[in-house]
Order: C-alpha cells, then sequence, then structure tokens
C-alpha cells in the first residue's frame, strides 16, 4: 500500500511537469508562469515553498521540546506575519513594481531599481552561496521516516527524491511547480491534521495530553511546574526570536517573494492573501502544536543520543501503516515543493543576474531557459552531494548551516527590499551594507560563534537580530550617503502610484 500510494504520487507530479512544458518556452513563462498564475495556485506554492521538512521534523520536534506547547506561537507568527502580513504589506506592490520594472528575479529588482549593475551581482552571489546549504538541508529528517516505513537505504530517497523534482521542475518551469504545489499543499493540509488527532487520540485525547503535558518535568530547563504546557512556556525570550526568524524572514526570501511576481492580478492578491494565511495556520501551527507533545514520549526518545530529528519520527512509530505512509508523503511533498522553489530560483538567479550580465550578455530567451534547465540539474546535484555526505559520515556542519542560511539571506534581503518597495529615499549604499552586515555576521556565527555574546551563539537568534538590525541599517545608511537618482526613483514609483490613483477614483465613483 505504502509503495503504491509513492508511486501514484510520483506519476502524477511528473505528468504535470510535462503537460505544463507550453508554458515554459521563454524566460517570463519558465520563471514566472507568464505572470498569470491564479490566486489559490499562488497561496499554495508560497505554503509548500514556506514549509518542509526542516520545519515538520526539526523545528517542530526540537522547538517543540524546548518550548512544550507555547511552541504552537511559532506556526502562529508563521500565518499572521509570514503569511499575512507578508502579503498585505508586499504581495501587490511587489506584483506593480516588478512587472513595471520588467525584472523576474529579486538582484534584478535590485539592479533596475537603483540603476546598479554591482548591486544585482552581489545580490545574486548571496543568493548562490546560502541558497545550496538551505537547499542540502531539506533532505534532513528525511532519513528517519524512511527507516521507520520502509526497509531501503536513505541514499535511494535523496536520489530518487532529486531526480524526480529535477524532472518536473525542468520540463514545466514555474507552472509546473505551482500546479504540484497545489496538490502537495492538499496533502499537506490533509496529512497534518489526520496525523495531529492520531497522535492525541493514542495518548487519550487532547484533555489528557495536556494533562500529561502539564506533570512533566526537567529542572535543566525550568524549576517551575507545568511549565510545558504554559501559554508562553519555560523560555519566552528564546521562542520569540524563533517567532521572528520563521516568520518575518519569509520577508526576504529570494523563492518567496517571487511568488508575488508571478500572481496574475490584484483581485488574485486579495484572495491569495486569505488563503495563503489559513494554510499557515494550518500547516504550521499543526506542525508546530504536534512537536509540542513530545516529552509524552520521553520514555522512547533520547535527544542526547539521537538528536532532536528523532523526536517527531518516534511520536509517529506507533501510527498504523496507512498513516505512516500518508506522513512520508507528507513529508516528501513538503521537501519536494521547497526544494523546486529553491533550485528555480537559484538557477534563474545565476542566468539571468550573473552568468547573462557578467559572462554572456547576447544570451536570448532560449539559452537563457537552457542554462536554467542545466544548472537545476547541477544545484539539485550539489545538494544531493552535501546530504549524501552528511548521512554518510554523520556530519552535522550543513544541517546547522540551515539556520545561518535563512539568516543571512533574509537579513541581507528583508529591509533592503521591503523600503525600496515603499521609499523613494533608500540608497544603494544603504543596500551594500545590509548585504555586508547581514552576510559577515552570519558567516562569522559559523567560525566564532563561541566570541559571540550568549543571546547570539544560536544561528536562529543571530539571524533575527540580523534581520532587525537591517530595518534600522538601511534608513540610517540612507540619511548619510549620497541620495538616488531622482528620475530613477520616480520611474520605479510611477506605475504603482498611477494604478493607486486609478484603484482610488473608481473606489470614490461606486460610493
Amino acid at each position: 500500500m505504502k509503495l503504491i500510494l509513492l508511486i501514484l504520487y510520483f506519476a502524477v507530479l511528473i505528468a504535470i511537469g510535462l503537460y505544463c512544458r507550453k508554458h515554459a518556452t521563454d524566460v517570463n513563462g519558465f520563471v514566472l508562469g507568464g505572470r498569470s498564475v491564479g490566486p489559490w495556485l499562488t497561496a499554495f506554492a508560497y505554503g509548500t515553498s514556506y514549509f518542509s521538512a526542516v520545519v515538520f521534523v526539526g523545528y517542530a520536534g526540537q522547538f517543540g521540546w524546548k518550548y512544550g506547547i507555547a511552541a504552537t506561537w511559532a506556526g502562529i507568527g508563521n500565518a499572521v506575519i509570514g503569511s499575512l502580513l507578508a502579503w498585505v504589506v508586499l504581495g501587490r506592490r511587489t506584483r506593480i513594481m516588478t512587472q513595471h520594472l520588467d525584472s523576474a528575479t529579486m538582484p534584478q529588482f535590485f539592479g533596475e531599481r537603483f540603476g546598479s549593475r554591482p548591486l544585482k551581482i552581489g545580490a545574486s552571489v548571496i543568493i548562490f552561496i546560502f541558497l545550496i546549504p538551505y537547499t542540502a538541508s531539506l533532505y534532513n529528517g528525511l532519513s528517519r521516516l524512511f527507516g521507520m516505513a520502509f526497509n531501503i537505504d536513505y541514499s535511494v530517497c535523496i536520489i530518487l527524491m532529486a531526480v524526480l523534482t529535477a524532472v518536473y521542475v525542468i520540463a514545466g518551469g514555474y507552472m509546473a511547480t505551482a500546479i504540484n504545489d497545489f496538490i502537495q499543499g492538499i496533502i499537506m493540509l490533509f496529512g497534518i491534521s489526520t496525523i495531529i488527532a492520531a497522535v492525541l487520540k493514542s495518548k487519550g485525547g487532547f484533555m489528557a495530553a495536556l494533562d500529561g503535558l502539564a506533570r512533566i518535568t526537567d529542572e535543566t530547563v525550568s524549576t517551575a511546574p507545568g511549565t510545558f504546557a504554559s501559554f508562553f512556556g519555560p523560555d519566552p525570550l528564546n521562542l520569540l526570536f524563533v517567532v521572528i526568524l520563521t516568520s518575518l524572514g519569509t520577508w526576504g526570501l529570494p523563492q518567496m517573494v517571487q511568488k508575488f511576481y508571478a500572481i496574475k492580478n490584484e483581485e488574485s492578491i486579495k484572495k491569495g492573501t486569505i488563503i495563503s494565511t489559513l494554510f499557515a495556520l494550518v500547516v504550521a501551527g499543526g506542525c508546530y502544536f504536534l512537536g509540542g507533545f513530545g516529552r509524552l514520549f520521553s520514555d522512547q526518545i533520547d535527544v542526547a543520543a539521537n538528536g532532536f530529528d528523532s523526536i517527531i519520527p518516534t511520536m509517529l512509530s506507533g501510527l498504523s501503516p496507512l498513516l505512516i505512509a500518508l506522513v512520508v508523503i507528507l513529508v516528501l511533498s513538503a521537501s519536494m515543493s521547497t526544494l523546486s522553489s529553491l533550485v528555480m530560483a537559484s538557477s534563474s538567479t545565476l542566468t539571468i543576474d550573473f552568468l547573462k550580465e557578467v559572462c554572456f550578455q547576447k544570451m536570448d530567451d532560449r539559452k537563457q531557459v537552457l542554462s536554467m534547465r542545466i544548472l537545476i540539474v547541477v544545484f539539485i546535484a550539489i545538494s544531493s552531494i552535501l546530504a549524501l555526505i552528511q548521512y554518510k559520515s554523520s556530519v552535522t556542519f550543513i544541517a546547522q548551516l540551515m539556520g545561518v542560511s535563512w539568516g543571512a539571506l533574509a537579513g541581507s534581503f528583508l529591509a533592503p527590499f521591503l523600503y525600496s518597495l515603499y521609499s523613494k529615499r533608500v540608497t544603494k549604499a544603504s543596500c551594500w551594507v545590509c548585504f555586508l552586515f547581514s552576510s559577515v555576521l552570519m558567516v562569522a556565527n559559523i567560525f566564532f560563534r563561541s566570541s559571540f555574546p550568549a543571546i547570539m551563539q544560536s544561528p536562529i537568534n543571530c539571524g533575527a537580530i540580523a534581520m532587525l538590525a537591517g530595518l534600522v541599517i538601511v534608513p540610517v545608511v540612507s540619511l548619510f550617503t549620497p541620495k538616488p537618482d531622482r528620475k530613477l526613483v520616480e520611474n520605479a514609483f510611477a506605475c504603482y502610484e498611477k494604478k493607486t490613483e486609478v484603484a482610488q477614483k473608481t473606489a470614490l465613483g461606486k460610493v
């Protein structure tokens, strides 16, 4: 039954990839689906790119163990800040301005917005460097689930996932990933709801499970009774940093923001906002909520020996074979959707913003699409090799880079991108300072972590601080650096201001 479900699942993904070939004949079609993607597909593509196996197996297990039921705040933050506010604040302006500037990637937006070729190349280099370890980390967590469900080597799982993702992304481009993300999103919604119900039922229901959690104590974490069933948990400050990084971080991640470039129209943005928020509330809220009950299984879990990644698989090991098959497909769906989004962002950025800009300036549309397809193979191959090295040698360094990658990318781009959409005073110098500050800070956190203040020794805390610092750095540096070219700025904002004026007149006319 498990194998039959997997084979059917893979067949559907590949069929969709082949079907969408007609949408992937030029750069606009391959990277953005012709900017004609509807609200449901865009919202699900946003959500499935957001939540991967790293969240379901890694973060949910780790933070659920550390903070108990209070870890659910991370999921709520993901829904409210990472989805609702992201769509409200960024969605409309991003779509209008990137379409007006004819930019298909985040570095291309910076290049056109500030009239700076070096800024465009610098942003593409940061994306290239930090998306690779992020991509490799997606395979983490799958090994334990496959070991629990199938008697096959994890290497086979890595290769299978890599090959299948490559096939449908190379064939159908963004449109194929969007349609497959919709299917994978439905699996995630149904899967997480079913699994939560099954796990809580195994512990006597929600109230019995919550009561059992309240009775658990761990003096190394907190001496307060019932802390793991409390509203804010044993460590509210570090929980806040988790919420900030995993929620606000999406505002600066290229593969997330790019979803707004492709959406069909402004009406679709309004619908997509609601759909995306509800999706995140169920999936992210459900993941962290489930992880919050991890300590009920402490008699079966040895975190010191097996790490936090063992928590969720252990919680699920007692489920029926059919539910375990659902879990495997759920985690595969989450990982493959995020993997496809990351390799699309990596290959398009490297082709459009680096190779075409630096090496092959006369590269036409056909050659650019071919280059992106080749680079998708390269990126997936590199991420697979890194995952295999980690698996075979038990190297944990790559897994730790997940938090560093997220912090560096979001820290570099969140503030410059956000302010560039709203303010005419932002300077390219402020963007450079933010790029360098966050990238250097997160790289230093890898090699000199022990020299950092205690609160910044965690990559998650450090990444959250990098993002918040960027929100201060950009406006402050913009005050003391040469003003941007007025004609360039007015051109960037002209289309948005015109559309806003028309919308206001239309609204007044209706009144």
